[in-house]
């Protein structure tokens, strides 16, 4: 997942400013999430699993909210104004990406009710599972909406 989104900024990063912030936070997200996973051996992030929970769904819920208010938007008005086709892509995709979100929030909004460590392990689980989906799509769009036409902004 981390390497995927090294691969994205590389990719995309500087383009746009907007773009450039929501996958500095992808990243901020990534990183959390490995963190709390134990995928990271190298992290020293001793805080209580409590507050790491707390900091991942604040992280989460910014990145989606970027990604619909912000960033969305920007790659289909480009589309719109250079006319690519990349349009239908984006028709396509949305309503993939807008389910992927309720699987976000709904984690974030039972967070801190789950208490039994099998529980929270397996919500992790599930999350880790729709942000890998949800960086494919939002990849894909990215670079179908915005690499398209780069070298015309």
């Amino acid at each position: 997942m981390l390497e995927g989104c090294r691969t994205a900024k590389e990719r995309w990063g500087g383009v746009s400013e907007i773009v450039d912030r929501w996958l500095n936070e992808r990243q901020e997200l990534i990183v959390l999430y490995c963190s709390i996973n134990g995928m990271d051996q190298l992290n020293n992030d001793n805080r209580p699993m409590a507050s790491k929970l707390k900091e991942l769904c604040q992280i989460l819920v910014d990145y989606v909210s970027a990604g619909h208010f912000e960033v969305y938007d920007q790659l289909i008005q480009e589309s719109l104004e250079f006319n690519d086709g990349g349009i239908d892509l984006a028709e396509s995709l949305y309503p993939k990406i807008e389910q992927n979100t309720h699987h976000c929030l709904d984690f974030n909004d039972n967070c801190e009710n789950i208490s039994d460590i099998k529980r929270l392990q397996k919500s992790l689980s599930r999350l880790g599972e729709a942000l890998e989906e949800r960086f494919m799509l939002e990849d894909k769009l990215i670079a179908t909406l915005h690499e398209s036409h780069r070298n015309q902004l």
